[in-house]
């Protein structure tokens, strides 16, 4: 019997392999993968003899999403504790299942350890959120279901989780993370949906993109693009676990050539089907970022909401609002798109804001195509931007800011085309627009007193510039034409030369920022 389950299991994996890299669906993928196992485990199930017991689904088995080489996560929940028969019994069990082919982790616990366990990790908690029956009394299931809901805290689970994703995220930063991102666990990943949906579920606020947007937590239009969003990291994961030939999250620097070509990118000049597929890569995870951070703010207002909300005016058009910058007008940005820039700067201005509120940040995020060749030729909006970069504090973190809300791109078109882009070798160890950031950055840190002590001789240089702002403007520009044919060092400069001027910059500064590029 347990011959004739492997042979099933690899023959319809083989199948829905060939499927897969015949039409890409991740989802359909997905699915069946899940039904294929389901299928598998209640046969053996059966064959088991186990009694008063229920063999449930946890964790991204739980949720259906079983990729090519994922674990194979159970747990065996019974309702009293096993005497020695049973025990014989659930041995028995995880061999008739190796043998079958499934590398299955699993736990068995009665109802009460499931509940003990539950309240003192998290993460466990989390993975019996996810559960599904498979096998067993339904009664038995919806006692766990209902008990493991009841004890979830949400404000505390939403703290947890928080903090998990924040320490996921520092893991995250090496200079491998980079060039070989992870697909779940790096900011931008898989990781940031599910914690998303984790949460929403726990609270009762929904289980799906779909009911988030019922609900009134997302928009419609936003929970297609997360949607889409996460089938193509999805597709990604799937086709890393097939070449590698088991569990393999990392963008391998290896393997990103064969994935390009695989989706259909081709060389194009100077620029290679590998770095085309990371650039659309990097460019997906920042905007899961943005999502994910919109969305944890709007459930963070939720769930704790307070019905003293302190405002404090800064302006005609902004607020503090309990020191979050916040739009006094919904439609602020569609009526006056000049305050998307001024966001910016009044951030820079009151340090004592922790950011930009949810609902500002989502009309923000909404107006990004306000942003046109008429609001690039505005002198107002050109004058905005040179003080973000003529300010005493923040320049860098605003820069970083409106890069990942897709904003500085818009302002700067050349930039714009930088966005996400990396070059397939082991020298450049950033995407282009993360490097030309931390060389401003590093400007930044030359011309404040603080860190005058790092580099002696450049602090002292730059406190002599009148306009360091226009050192500022070189690093911006100095790797902007990179990827778009010939010397992009006299491209970059052209293009420089040509802001500089729009922005009224004298002729000295003007050419002193296109001889820097």
């Amino acid at each position: 019997m347990h011959s004739t389950f492997r042979k099933e299991l690899a023959e319809e994996r083989k199948r829905l392999k060939e499927e897969f890299l015949e039409n890409g669906r991740s989802s359909a993928l997905l699915r069946k993968h899940s039904n294929l196992v389901d299928r598998i485990l209640r046969s053996v199930w059966a064959a088991s003899g186990i009694e008063r017991a229920a063999l449930l689904a946890v964790g991204g088995y739980g949720r259906r999403m079983l990729f090519p080489h994922s674990d194979i996560d159970l747990l065996i929940l019974l309702e009293a504790p096993a005497d020695e028969a049973s025990r014989e019994r659930l041995e028995n069990l995880v061999g008739m299942l190796w043998d079958s082919g499934l590398e299955v982790g699993h736990s068995v616990r009665t109802l009460d350890e499931c509940v003990e366990e539950a309240m003192k990790d998290i993460t466990v908690q989390t993975n019996m959120l996810e559960s599904r029956l498979l096998a067993g009394p339904a009664d038995l299931f919806r006692n766990f279901s209902r008990k493991i809901l009841d004890l979830i805290d949400c404000r505390n689970f939403f703290n947890a989780k928080e903090l998990e994703q924040q320490q996921r995220h520092q893991r995250q930063m090496g200079i491998s993370a980079n060039l070989e991102p992870n697909l779940k666990e790096a900011a931008g990943g898989l990781r940031d949906l599910q914690t998303v949906l984790w949460i929403a579920k726990a609270c009762r606020l929904g289980a799906s993109w779909n009911e988030l947007a019922q609900n009134g937590i997302i928009a419609q239009t936003e929970a297609k693009r997360i949607a889409r969003h996460q089938s193509f990291i999805e597709n990604l994961r799937i086709r890393l676990h097939y070449l590698a030939g088991r569990r393999e999250d990392r963008l391998i620097f290896d393997y990103q050539t064969v994935l390009g070509k695989e989706l259909g990118f081709v060389d194009r000049g100077q620029i290679l089907a590998s770095e085309q597929m990371m650039q659309r890569y990097y460019r997906t995870a920042k905007s899961v970022s943005q999502l994910n951070t919109i969305l944890l703010q709007n459930m963070r207002n939720s769930l704790f909401a307070s019905k003293k909300v302190q405002v404090v005016q800064i302006d005609d058009r902004f607020e503090a609002r309990n020191d979050f910058l916040a739009s006094r007008e919904e439609n602020l940005f569609e009526k006056s798109p000049g305050a998307i820039l001024e966001c910016f700067l009044l951030l820079q201005r009151h340090p004592e804001l922790k950011g930009i509120e949810s609902k500002t940040l989502r009309a923000l995020w909404r107006a990004t195509s306000r942003i046109d060749a008429a609001f690039r030729k505005n002198p107002e909006n050109r004058a905005t931007f040179m003080q973000i970069l003529r300010e005493p504090r923040g320049v860098v973190h605003s820069l970083q800011l409106m890069n990942q809300y897709g904003l500085l791109g818009k302002y700067i078109p050349a930039f714009g085309r930088i966005v996400g882009r990396m070059q397939h070798d082991l020298f450049h160890v950033y995407t282009v627009d993360e490097h030309i950031l931390k060389v401003v950055r590093n400007l930044r840190r030359f011309a404040m007193a603080e860190y005058a002590h790092e580099y002696p001789l450049c602090s002292r240089l730059i406190s002599e510039f009148e306009h360091p702002e226009v050192l500022y403007l070189a690093g911006l520009f100095h790797d902007i034409a990179k990827g778009r044919g010939g010397d992009h060092s006299k491209l970059g400069k052209k293009d420089a030369i040509e802001f500089c001027r729009q922005h009224g910059m004298s002729e000295v500064d003007v050419e002193l920022v296109g001889n820097l590029v």
